[in-house]
C-alpha cells in the first residue's frame, strides 16, 4: 500500500463521506480490483464506520448540561462605563487633562472680582471705569477685568473686557473686540491666550 498512489486513499475518505465524483470512484474500484493491501484497507474503514453507525445513540443524562455550566466559571461582569473607557483610552485623557486644567483657570475666574486694567499712559482710570479719552490714541491691546471701558478716542489694537462693558463705536477700533461674561467664554479666553503667550515667546 505505501507504493499506492497517494489520491487512492484520499479517494477512500471521499468515498465513505458520500462525496467522491464519478470519476474519482471508477479510479479507485479500478485499483482495488488490482491492490490487495488496499482492498484491505478499504475493507476495514467500511468495516469502523459501520460499527460506528451501528452503536446505539448515547443518550445524555438529565440535568447534565446545567451542571456543566454551573461548573464553568462565572465571566466578570463589568459595567458598560467600564467597558467604553477601556475602549476609549484617547478620550478618558483628554477629559481629565481638561478637568485637570479647568480647575485652576475657574478659580481664577471665580477668584479674580478684582478691577483691573492693562496700563496704558492717556488712560483715565476711576471707581472700576476706564476711559479712552478724546484726542487720545492707545497704541496696544487693552484688557479690562471687572469693570467698564469706554473708548471716546481711539485704541490701535484689541480690547478685551471681562466682567464688564464696553462702550465704543467700531470705527475707533483697529483690533478685535471681545466681551467675555459667562464662564465658559472665560476658559476659552485663558486657553486661547495661554496658547499664545506660548508661541508668540518661541
Amino acid at each position: 500500500m505505501d507504493a499506492c498512489p497517494k489520491n487512492i486513499v484520499t479517494y477512500m475518505h471521499a468515498h465513505l463521506d458520500g462525496d467522491i465524483s464519478a470519476t474519482e470512484e471508477k479510479e479507485l474500484r479500478s485499483h482495488l480490483n488490482t491492490c490487495g493491501a488496499c482492498q484491505k484497507h478499504m475493507s476495514e474503514l467500511e468495516y469502523v464506520v459501520h460499527t460506528l453507525e451501528s452503536l446505539p445513540a448515547i443518550a445524555v443524562p438529565m440535568g447534565f448540561s446545567e451542571r456543566v455550566m454551573l461548573r464553568l466559571p462565572k465571566p466578570k461582569v463589568k459595567s458598560s462605563i467600564q467597558r467604553w473607557l477601556r475602549r476609549h483610552p484617547m478620550l478618558v485623557a483628554v477629559a481629565i487633562f481638561a478637568i485637570l486644567m479647568s480647575g485652576p483657570l475657574m478659580s481664577g475666574y471665580n477668584s479674580s472680582s478684582e478691577f483691573s486694567v492693562t496700563d496704558y499712559p492717556g488712560l483715565i482710570v476711576k471707581d472700576g471705569s476706564v476711559v479712552v479719552p478724546e484726542n487720545e490714541t492707545i497704541k496696544g491691546d487693552i484688557i479690562v477685568k471687572n469693570g467698564s471701558l469706554e473708548v471716546k478716542g481711539k485704541v490701535d489694537g484689541d480690547i478685551t473686557v471681562v466682567n464688564g462693558k464696553y462702550m465704543a463705536s467700531a470705527a475707533n477700533v483697529t483690533g478685535q473686540v471681545k466681551e467675555v461674561d459667562e464662564t465658559f467664554e472665560w476658559l476659552w479666553y485663558s486657553i486661547k491666550d495661554c496658547v499664545t503667550g506660548i508661541f508668540s515667546s518661541k
